[in-house]
């Protein structure tokens, strides 16, 4: 079975890297989903317990999701002109900072490869944010928490019950309330402003 392994794993590794060669731009969440989704038929982490492709992909969407929020809050943290915009940016530096470091500690023991860096989605996300200033860029910044916290509230609470491992099921438990917390505080700035 190693043996087997370590094979799948080699050939992945050349796969991704003639990928590499013929100058296919995929982003990191993309090269992530790819090595997740070899590494599930052929690896079972540090437990021994396989994790599915949906956990795996779980992961990898939750990194970026994380992510993407620490760049756009560190861009609020300068560009913001409301206050509670800017201390509601750094919270959101400080919580999904600590989220991400848990996250990377279950995948780690899973072998889940996680992005290191943001999908392209978010990258036009974030140019289109960083283009704004002033009230704009305040109500633009808002109006993004509040959809992308909705969307996470929803992707974690769809993973609460379906999520194989327990493990990445505990981080879930452990990060909605947070998320749902961050919903709620960022509603209250956005009723503010009107």
């Amino acid at each position: 079975m190693k043996k087997l392994s370590s094979i799948l794993m080699i050939t992945a590794v050349a796969g991704l890297m003639l990928q590499a060669c013929n100058g296919n731009k995929k982003d990191s969440t993309s090269s992530a989903d790819s090595v997740n989704a070899v590494k599930d038929t052929t690896t079972t982490g540090k437990t021994g317990i396989a994790v599915v492709a949906d956990d795996a992909k779980f992961a990898v969407d939750a990194a970026n999701g994380g992510m993407t929020e620490i760049q756009l809050s560190q861009l609020a943290t300068t560009k913001a002109v409301n206050s509670k915009v800017k201390d509601f940016a750094n919270m959101m530096i400080t919580d999904h900072t600590k989220a991400g470091d848990s996250l990377k500690a279950v995948a780690t023991t899973k072998n889940i490869t996680l992005p290191d860096s943001v999908n392209a989605d978010s990258k036009k996300a974030i140019a289109d944010l960083s283009a704004k200033s002033g009230a704009d860029f305040d109500k633009a910044y808002v109006d993004k928490m509040v959809a992308d916290h909705k969307a996470t509230v929803d992707m974690f609470e769809s993973a609460s019950k379906s999520l194989k491992d327990p493990d990445l099921k505990a981080f879930v438990d452990k990060t909605l309330p947070t998320i749902k917390g961050h919903l709620d505080h960022i509603n209250k700035i956005k009723a503010g402003m009107k």
